[in-house]
């Protein structure tokens, strides 16, 4: 260890505890005399006069303006418009988070200016104007929205670096840590971070300049934010053994002592490739962090950062089992790593000194900690852990002496509003309506004979108190936050695109496995010679490890869509894969694309030659339009709709394919590209959804946006595999990558630069999402389908 660096980070650590020890003496100074008590029903005199209202008769009868659950997000959110609430909603809501996430205090006029510019900034996100439904409103959380918002910013890269880097955290953290709530907090933090800097920029701050810092924002946060699930999540978690748990502590003790990541060393066992995946991550982001801040920031981002880390080694160290640890033990450590947590974000950023912000958050932390800790003491009570709920609960009969966390959050409650914030009435505001609705929330998750169980344990001390909250709790309206909101919202989200993305994966495993029994051609007895060459070799093509895509499209959008018989449309699905494979089998032809490889094995030509290759190609086009004319099933004049839409598409894939052959060596145009692109892979998308809903007849207005859809997404799976042409792995490929430049092909990589090359991509994945949004069904599988397009590694 580097022993100028140990010691001066045991001396900040004994500093920030003596600064702790005081605070909780003087609390538990307020605790003993119970001053917070008349003081908070004085405050709770004043507050109800804005949250406790006589109801009229005509209220119960107006269906329209009933409060819908708050978990119904765009319903909720029209339903405060409507009502005229949203304004007071938004306002308490951005007030919260200035004072918990930004340390400020809500007297100061720039404070209350900036609050009201976010406020209207949210809302015009929000609502549109004259709108309620659904459909109509910004949904600002899904990656359309994350990404319409870096364009306006100017944070498209950075921004696209981060979804990258958060989908690779989900992928690799194990189950038992929860990846739902790993992304949460990890995107909590990063929004936080981001909100330090933008607060930290007046409105003087060139364009440029402000696209930069929010840039390098995004990538501190979530090099921040990656310590929650990489460090406090997985200490906290049975995925490593104790040994291991040891082994990693030491190493990031290391890490924070000598200013410096350690090389990982010896580790052996089943967690090895994802302590390999953590270290690397890790040590990517304590070098970006490191590298970014100014050297006279150093000092302080390390000190808190070791007061952050050993405060939790002392708390996680606490065994529920010892009846001894007093007081101090219980609550000093969470103090200190509940102050210092929020202050390491300003050293992260390199943020000026603010003396003012420091206190605030210093006695700010604790009331957020035992509010987080009193949501959660039943599942750290069922994992054993060590919160001064937990061992309240369980040593309250033995030990007399124990302070009661509940009162002690009151307690804090009455100092931070008349102490810390000089009894600011918009501070009491905020504070007392985010402790009701806390309170309102236990109750409805746990039930109101649990809530009752609770409050006899908790609150039966000041029954006088007690009765005055329990009303509020009760009676109060408007003290719902926006933030809770979206954290539901978001966690709704990430659970139901996990279950999505387990149906997607199914759909197309079982679709794939359907179609591949139905893709050989037969040879019937008698069939000459030179047919059965034929067959062989078509039979070759198609069997080999295609991923199916347009067919499975197809089945999924004729039978779960538009309800048609899974087996009159097997005709169909044939036809899609014999006519895209043999585009494939023309494509690797030595007179155009000259591949040696495809779908993991050699080109037909390679195994055959190039005129027996040429020959099977028309041969399954024969076969496919054979098929079409299969479709017995269905109205004869849109099988012959479809047939001619067929034709159609297949002569402009021709032209697609010679446009692109008449393009080799020559410098394009984006606007050219796209439009090779389109013919070449787009026209194929569409296919595969028209020709369903042809078959269904469904409205020439859905097939217009199916089309609009499938434009961009074709345009957006070409990009990638350009991408994937450069970047890829040959062996998950199953063909040599860097053909584009060998051929001399114009990509997109080459006309835009892998960079711009990923913004394209990600635009057209933009425009594809928001065509699915003009169609009048909602197709969780088209979502799914684009997501895997631009997340694919093959």
């Amino acid at each position: 260890m580097n022993e100028k660096f140990t010691d001066y980070a045991d001396t900040g650590y004994s500093i920030a505890e003596q600064k702790a020890a005081q605070y909780f003496a003087s609390l538990r100074e307020q605790f003993k005399e119970k001053t917070y008590v008349s003081t908070l029903i004085e405050d709770f005199q004043l507050w109800k006069k804005n949250h406790i209202h006589r109801r009229s008769w005509l209220s119960f009868l107006s269906r329209g303006k009933r409060k819908p659950d708050s978990q119904d997000y765009h319903r909720y959110l029209g339903w405060l418009n409507q009502t005229g609430k949203l304004d007071d909603y938004l306002d308490r809501s951005v007030s919260y988070l200035y004072m918990r996430d930004l340390g400020q205090a809500l007297d100061s006029p720039n404070t209350q200016l900036r609050i009201k510019r976010m406020v209207a900034d949210i809302r015009n996100q929000m609502i549109l104007p004259g709108s309620t439904s659904s459909e109509d409103q910004s949904d600002f959380m899904s990656f359309t929205g994350i990404y319409r918002w870096a364009q306006k910013e100017g944070v498209e890269t950075a921004t696209i670096w981060v979804i990258d880097k958060l989908k690779q955290v989900s992928a690799h953290l194990p189950k038992e840590m929860n990846p739902e709530q790993a992304q949460r907090k990890l995107i909590k933090i990063i929004i936080g971070v981001i909100l330090h800097v933008m607060e930290e920029m007046d409105d003087d701050v060139p364009p440029v300049e402000r696209s930069k810092r929010i840039g390098e924002a995004i990538r501190l946060g979530y090099s921040y934010g990656l310590t929650y699930p990489f460090i406090d999540d997985l200490l906290d978690s049975s995925v490593l053994t104790d040994q291991e748990k040891e082994q990693y502590s030491h190493m990031i003790r290391t890490a924070i002592l000598n200013r410096v990541v350690p090389e990982l060393g010896e580790w052996s066992g089943e967690n090895m490739p994802f302590i390999r995946f953590v270290h690397s991550e890790l040590k990517e982001a304590f070098e970006y962090i490191r590298g970014y801040q100014r050297e006279d920031i150093q000092d302080a981002f390390f000190e808190q950062s070791f007061v952050f880390f050993h405060s939790q080694e002392l708390d996680r160290m606490k065994d529920l089992s010892n009846s001894e640890y007093s007081n101090e033990e219980l609550f000093i450590p969470i103090i200190l790593k509940s102050s210092s947590s929020r202050l390491i974000v300003r050293s992260v950023i390199s943020a000026p000194a603010d003396d003012g912000f420091d206190q605030r958050t210093f006695f700010y932390g604790l009331y957020n900690q035992l509010a987080d800790d009193f949501a959660d003491m039943f599942d750290d009570m069922k994992a054993g852990a060590v919160t001064p709920y937990t061992y309240y609960l369980k040593y309250r009969g033995q030990r007399t002496d124990l302070i009661n966390p509940f009162e002690l959050y009151w307690t804090v409650i009455s100092h931070l509003i008349h102490t810390v914030y000089r009894s600011d009435p918009k501070t009491r505001e905020v504070i007392l309506d985010r402790a009701i609705n806390g309170l309102k929330r236990c109750k409805e998750r746990v039930g109101v004979e649990k809530y009752k169980e609770i409050m006899e344990i908790f609150a039966s001390g000041q029954p006088a108190f007690n009765l005055v909250v329990q009303q509020m709790v009760q009676k109060a309206d408007d003290v719902d936050f926006f933030d809770k909101l979206l954290r539901d919202q978001l966690l709704l989200n990430l659970k139901n695109s996990k279950k999505e993305k387990v149906e997607f994966r199914d759909t197309i495993q079982k679709v794939r496995d359907q179609i591949n029994k139905q893709l050989l051609i037969a040879k019937p007895d008698g069939t000459p010679e030179m047919k059965e060459l034929l067959i062989d070799a078509a039979n070759y093509s198609l069997t080999g490890d295609g991923k199916r895509i347009r067919p499975i499209l197809t089945w999924v959008m004729g039978v779960n869509e538009y309800g048609l018989d899974e087996s009159a449309i097997v005709p169909l699905l044939r036809s899609l894969e014999y006519m895209h494979t043999a585009s494939l089998i023309f494509d690797d032809l030595p007179s155009q694309d000259n591949a040696s490889t495809r779908r993991g094995r050699a080109t037909l030509h390679e195994v055959y030659n190039s005129s027996t290759a040429e020959l099977t190609g028309l041969f399954l086009i024969q076969k496919s339009i054979e098929e079409q004319a299969s479709l017995h099933s269905f109205d004869a004049k849109a099988v012959l709709a479809l047939m001619q839409y067929s034709a159609q598409k297949a002569e402009d894939i021709c032209m697609g394919q010679a446009m692109d052959l008449n393009s080799k060596g020559k410098a394009l145009t984006l606007e050219q590209l796209n439009m090779i692109c389109f013919y070449k892979t787009g026209i194929a998308f569409e296919a595969s959804l028209v020709m369903p809903a042809i078959l269904a007849q469904i409205k020439e207005s859905e097939i217009l946006s199916l089309k609009k859809f499938a434009y961009h997404a074709g345009i957006a799976f070409q990009i990638k595999d350009d991408l994937l042409d450069l970047e890829g792995d040959h062996h998950l490929l199953g063909k040599p990558i860097g053909q584009d430049v060998e051929n001399n092909n114009s990509t997109f990589v080459a006309i835009l630069g892998a960079d711009g090359a990923r913004k394209e991509m990600w635009e057209h994945y933009c425009l594809a999402m928001e065509a699915l949004k003009e169609i009048p069904r909602n197709i969780a599988f088209l979502k799914h389908l684009l997501n895997y397009m631009i997340n694919r590694n093959r």
